[in-house]
């Protein structure tokens, strides 16, 4: 994975302000009432060690890691790639306890000022940041930790996990795909249910293609650049930003993003190699069987192999493997 959503965090909700999150968000809802396990007691994962209190586990405006006090009686669903929490916040509004992971502190950073935001008349209680203030958390606050999905290590089980935005793309390896879809079984819950849209071959090919995309705002203006490779798969978007600083002036910025398209019967491969069992495969827009015209499509899979009376076995006895 390649080091982005760095400069163009300070302006990715301005340029992605067109996207259809609120639909996106109530599609994901349908799916997680339709297909979410019932709520149960917090059940420690099988990793080896409890991350420590680092960087990595950063409670807004705290450095304490996940608590009794996140594991309620919500639903509790991981978006993982959250970026700036646009789908977290939704879920959260419909109900859900969220925890958002991201790779990016940029765009985490801009997530946590959205919460803070939230603050001014809700019902808070007060939570002692490092530099000794104190910062007022409301009671359905979203928990946001900063981590490469492919090393994903948490506390506990989620009943959901979903992952939007075509965030999955970004594994451009392979192996690693496979990796991040037998730690997210590892954190479900015994029946939980994973969620998550790729970009299509028919996307990448027909509409990103080598065009070159351009917008121009106030704010900030971008230049995308895009070039697929139909051989290797890969997808390269070159991002040139200028971006409005303080004094009216704009800084010039670039980044390279690099994303891997996968075909359908490769990823229901994976699904199954993970431990996981296939449950519905549609498109991301119309939330409908996929068309050969379908630019992204969402898959839904269910861990089925976890005994839920005895956590850490499995069904057939055996004892769950420790991640590494």
């Amino acid at each position: 994975m390649c080091e982005s959503y760095t400069s163009f965090a300070e302006v990715y909700d301005l340029f992605m302000d067109n996207v259809p999150y609120d639909r996106w968000a109530a599609g994901i809802d349908t799916l997680l009432k339709k297909y979410l396990p019932p709520a149960a007691e917090k059940v420690e994962a099988s990793n080896s060690e409890k991350p420590v209190a680092d960087e990595k586990f950063e409670a807004l405006g705290s450095d304490k890691p996940i608590d009794d006090a996140h594991f309620g009686e919500k639903p509790m669903v991981l978006d993982l790639g959250c970026g700036t929490g646009q789908i977290t916040r939704r879920l959260r509004d419909m109900g859900y306890d969220m925890t958002g992971v991201d790779s990016s502190d940029e765009m985490l950073e801009i997530a946590r000022g959205h919460e803070i935001e939230r603050f001014d008349g809700a019902e808070t209680q007060g939570i002692e940041k490092s530099d000794g203030t104190v910062a007022q958390e409301s009671a359905d606050s979203i928990l946001y930790i900063c981590q490469d999905m492919r090393e994903l290590d948490l506390f506990g089980t989620y009943q959901g996990v979903v992952s939007v935005c075509d965030c999955m793309n970004y594994i451009t390896d392979k192996d690693d795909f496979l990796k991040v879809l037998k730690r997210v079984n590892n954190f479900l819950h015994p029946g939980g249910v994973f969620i998550f849209d790729v970009n299509t071959e028919y996307k990448y090919e027909k509409v990103l293609a080598n065009n070159t995309f351009a917008e121009n705002r106030d704010e900030g203006s971008f230049i995308w650049e895009n070039e697929y490779d139909s051989d290797t798969k890969l997808n390269i978007y070159d991002l040139t930003l200028f971006i409005r600083g303080g004094d009216g002036r704009f800084d010039k910025f670039f980044e390279q993003h690099l994303q891997r398209c996968y075909e359908k019967s490769e990823i229901v491969e994976m699904i199954e190699a993970a431990g996981l069992e296939l449950v519905e495969v549609l498109d991301t827009d119309t939330f409908e069987e996929p068309s050969p015209t379908s630019e992204k499509i969402t898959f839904v899979a269910r861990e089925h192999l976890k005994d839920p009376d005895r956590p850490g076995f499995y069904k057939d006895g055996s004892r769950q493997a420790q991640m590494q």
